[in-house]
């Protein structure tokens, strides 16, 4: 069985090269023989894939191979990598490189199936749109990649683990840390490195072409090319494709990984909707001759841009006594690493009924005792303090009870409410901003020692070996 697979596998292999090398590096003019000739070699090709599904099927893991048969099936030479995924007219598509696939061995193949669907189960398609926009490409391909990678055996030699990162970076990144982490200490080497290139890689030849070896920067492009769709609907596409999956038992973390999916609520936690924030309020910039502008390189007329903003960022704490010292000082910790990468000011302001005391903080240590005063709850005073103060961004911490209406409404700035692990909504009708919920937080003796593990629920990355 296994040298007939192998055998498989070698001729499956010469005729992918022959069919790549006419269809790709000559005219292909689709004639009616080179068409039968793909046919019948994607007839072949499926059902050597269909071997390697038995075989998933037979192991303790058979949840890919019963996700796997939902899926449709293409084949494509010009991905960079063995499988990719996309979602497209109601259906997820895997898509297969034979030159690269073939090139691996029948648990090798397996894998990168079950990584493909780690990385659905992960809803990364959608995450990586929004990560986007901060980090670079190589860096949320890379991050994404170390977290399902984690959970996999018998992965491709070339395929992005946590230990290839560590020692070709000179990091000592922890596994099962959330995306976050990854995408965070990866962005700070990774971005240096690129930042010290002067010619960019040509991304400009949008024709296909034959791809023969994995690339990592690449290897998720035909994320883009999937349907448009909103978050919320595609995680009812994925639930059903799950719940048709689970046909007796499955692994352990396999079940924290689609717990952690089923919980999810769809929507970002506070630390991370606060860094989308500031990248808007970062945006006054100045021109530079001594940078290149990095949208166009080689337009040498046109200059580069440095940061040259002060964000005044004010951190309201209601200290009515609905918000924990531990939660307060966890969340100061969450915002001051989010923040520490920008030109910031930070103004701490106690109140309760009125302003009790307004101080500034550049670390944890200038984080004062909060007073012993235990008011009621109006906002007013804060935004009136606000909009007295040129503030950028307005960041309240409070258990949400106070008025229904703002006397004094914000201006030019941006507010982010967090209500406390105790508070169940806002009492303000109209909130003039985005309101969010404040995860219950671990009390530890070492206060300096910053949380970067983001335990939201939103997806599998939160989970860890013990709480599996």
């Amino acid at each position: 069985m296994e040298n007939n697979f192998e055998d498989h596998v070698k001729e499956l292999y010469e005729r992918a090269n022959k069919i790549a090398d006419v269809s790709f590096k000559t005219n292909y003019k689709n004639s009616k023989a080179d068409k039968d000739v793909l046919e019948d070699f994607e007839k072949e090709f499926f059902s050597l894939v269909d071997k390697v599904n038995l075989s998933l099927m037979e192991d303790k893991d058979n949840f890919y191979g019963y996700f796997l048969f939902q899926m449709s099936r293409k084949i494509r030479f010009d991905i960079n990598s063995p499988t990719a995924v996309n979602f497209k007219g109601a259906k997820y598509i895997i898509y297969f490189n034979p030159i690269i696939f073939l090139n691996l061995n029948i648990k090798q193949m397996e894998t990168t199936i079950k990584h493909e669907i780690l990385h659905i189960l992960s809803m990364h398609l959608i995450r990586a749109k929004e990560f986007k926009r901060d980090y670079s490409t190589l860096v949320v391909n890379m991050a994404m990649d170390i977290v399902v990678n984690t959970y996999l055996d018998n992965l491709p030699p070339y395929a992005t683990t946590l230990d290839w990162v560590n020692v070709k970076y000179s990091l000592k990144l922890l596994p099962y840390k959330p995306f976050e982490y990854y995408a965070e200490k990866l962005r700070a080497v990774i971005d240096l490195v690129e930042e010290g290139k002067d010619v960019p890689k040509d991304n400009d030849n949008k024709d296909k072409k034959i791809e023969t070896e994995y690339s990592p920067e690449n290897t998720h492009d035909i994320w883009e090319d999937s349907s448009e769709i909103d978050e919320k609907t595609l995680k009812e596409f994925t639930e059903k494709f799950i719940n048709s999956s689970q046909k007796g038992t499955i692994p352990d973390y396999l079940d924290s990984v689609i717990l952690s999916f089923k919980n999810s609520k769809g929507e970002l936690p506070w630390n991370l909707y606060l860094k989308r924030l500031m990248g808007t309020v970062i945006s006054n910039k100045k021109k530079t001759i001594t940078r290149r502008s990095r949208r166009q390189p080689y337009r040498l007329d046109l200059r580069g841009q440095l940061r040259s903003y002060k964000a005044k960022i004010a951190v309201a704490i209601d200290i009515s006594g609905s918000i924990s010292d531990e939660e307060f000082n966890q969340a100061i910790k969450e915002i001051i690493s989010i923040v520490k990468n920008y030109n910031h000011e930070i103004t701490v302001i106690e109140c309760d009924s009125e302003i009790r005391r307004v101080y500034k903080i550049k670390s944890v240590k200038d984080i004062r005792n909060r007073m012993n005063i235990r008011g009621a709850t109006r906002f007013n005073p804060v935004f009136e303090y606000a909009n007295n103060n040129d503030i950028n961004l307005l960041v309240y911490f409070t258990d949400g009870k106070g008025e229904d209406k703002l006397q004094e409404v914000p201006r030019g700035y941006k507010t982010l409410w967090v209500i406390s692990g105790r508070g169940d909504k806002l009492s303000l009708k109209k909130p003039y901003g985005v309101v969010k919920k404040l995860n219950n937080v671990e009390v530890k003796d070492d206060m300096s020692n910053i949380n970067e593990c983001i335990r939201s629920g939103y997806s599998m990355m939160n989970q860890e070996p013990e709480q599996i």
